[in-house]
């Protein structure tokens, strides 16, 4: 091959993004179809090489040789093949030059179509196999192109359409800005491959946790759950696989100043972190907050399937002050959404004054007694137990942490009661468990 040749070669690796093997099998199928159709027939085995020394492709055509000739077009008799090569032997396949004089500059012309069509079919397959290998990552784009619809952005060369379902709810997108992206699924059609991303992706926040905090990218923190209210709202459930490493103030940072890199990189949208725990009553409190919650029942503690076969979901019932249950809530169901899609549990909001009524007929409805642990403030502003009332009945199981939750576990039903930590003034002593005796 003349050098001419190699140096176009490269220009085309480097425009169409492929490799030299690909476009050169690209012009080799485009010459041996415009052979076939020039000179030949679709039905014979036509290959071509470029040899050194020559200026034009060697046409060669490939025929197997036999004892008795059945189809001219990809067989050859014993006793002619011994004609060209007198080695031969029955079984071999035998190539014959047919190349046709000044065909170089004619096949130029018939195969041109064909190379750019071959062309343009590696670029595609290239570029799925570039991507395709990258579902679930981060990428960085610029946007190129803005309408009222789509947001057309150019990630590594590629041109990719970005739907208004997939951006940030009043995110601003302007020509050249420079965006992170969540490479969702990587698709081949007709038209080539299709890159669904997306700015709204619950995984977006986790990629951009991952790429911010090194503890999460290390490892030494998980998230376990994320839900996302996209240009709102997120929350995210984080847990510590060190006892040294404090999850919530890893991802927060000094001065908040690693989750304000994130909410900056979603267009100022809130990032809530909160701690996970396995024990579902404690989660579902901590996932409500900021609002402080007075109780929670888990009703059904699995999902599982009914005797008619309908699937029943996880459910809990959430008691709070009424002064609370607009934070519980949120605004326009926001809070009370985010952490039903954070813990996978329905959550029913109910008012702390509605909690005997609701136990009482919990308890007609499974014929046994719902148990109830309630808790108080002690001298160091802990929850702690409070003790069980003359007529009701506690599990010795029964457990409290300092962030004030405890389980009761009865069949079929969980009950916890959570009272607002007040704090002491500094002018008040808190009662010593000896003065609360006396009085």
């Amino acid at each position: 091959m003349k050098a001419s040749f190699i140096a176009a070669i490269n220009q085309i690796c480097s425009e169409k993004n492929v490799g030299p093997d690909q476009v050169l099998d690209a012009i080799k199928q485009a010459i041996a179809t415009a052979y076939r159709k020039d000179y030949g027939n679709k039905e014979q085995e036509i290959r071509v090489s470029f040899e050194e020394g020559r200026d034009e492709p060697v046409i060669l055509l490939v025929k197997e040789v036999v004892e008795e000739v059945e189809n001219e077009n990809f067989e050859i008799s014993l006793k002619d093949a011994k004609k060209i090569k007198s080695t031969v032997e029955e079984g071999d396949e035998i190539t014959m030059d047919v190349t046709p004089e000044g065909y170089g500059r004619i096949a130029a012309q018939s195969a041109k179509q064909v190379i750019l069509q071959k062309l343009q079919e590696a670029e595609k397959q290239s570029l799925y196999d570039m991507f395709k290998d990258r579902e679930h990552e981060l990428l960085t784009a610029t946007v190129t192109k803005v309408e009222p619809n789509w947001v057309t952005l150019e990630i590594e060369g590629m041109t990719v359409s970005m739907p208004w379902r997939e951006q940030i709810p009043g995110e601003h997108y302007y020509t050249g800005k420079r965006i992170r992206v969540f490479l969702d699924t990587v698709e081949q059609t007709g038209k080539g491959p299709q890159l669904r991303i997306s700015r709204t992706h619950p995984s977006l926040v986790k990629k951009l946790l991952e790429l911010e905090i090194p503890e999460v990218r290390n490892e030494d923190v998980e998230i376990k759950a994320i839900a996302r209210d996209a240009g709102f709202r997120s929350k995210v459930a984080v847990s510590s696989n060190s006892p040294t490493i404090d999850p919530i103030g890893a991802c927060v940072g000094q001065k908040g100043v690693r989750i304000q890199a994130v909410m900056d990189e979603i267009n100022g949208e809130r990032v809530d972190m909160i701690e996970w725990s396995d024990d579902p009553i404690k989660l579902i409190s901590t996932a409500l907050q900021p609002a402080a919650i007075s109780a929670v029942i888990i009703v059904n503690g699995s999902e599982h399937l009914d005797e008619e076969g309908r699937k029943v979901k996880k459910r809990a019932a959430v008691f709070v002050e009424e002064a609370q249950r607009p934070m519980a809530i949120g605004r326009k169901g926001q809070n009370i959404r985010l952490a039903t899609d954070l813990t996978n549990f329905e959550l029913d909001m109910y008012n702390y004054e509605e909690l005997p009524a609701f136990k009482a007929k919990l308890a007609e409805l499974r014929g046994e007694e719902v148990e109830v642990v309630e808790f108080e403030t002690d001298e160091d502003g802990e929850m702690v137990v409070k003790e069980v009332a003359e007529g009701t009945s506690a599990s010795a199981e029964a457990t409290a942490d300092k962030e004030g939750t405890g389980t009761v576990e009865s069949e079929g039903a969980e009950v916890t009661e959570v009272t607002e930590v007040t704090e002491v003034k500094e002018s008040e002593e808190a009662p010593t468990e000896k003065e609360k005796k006396a009085a």
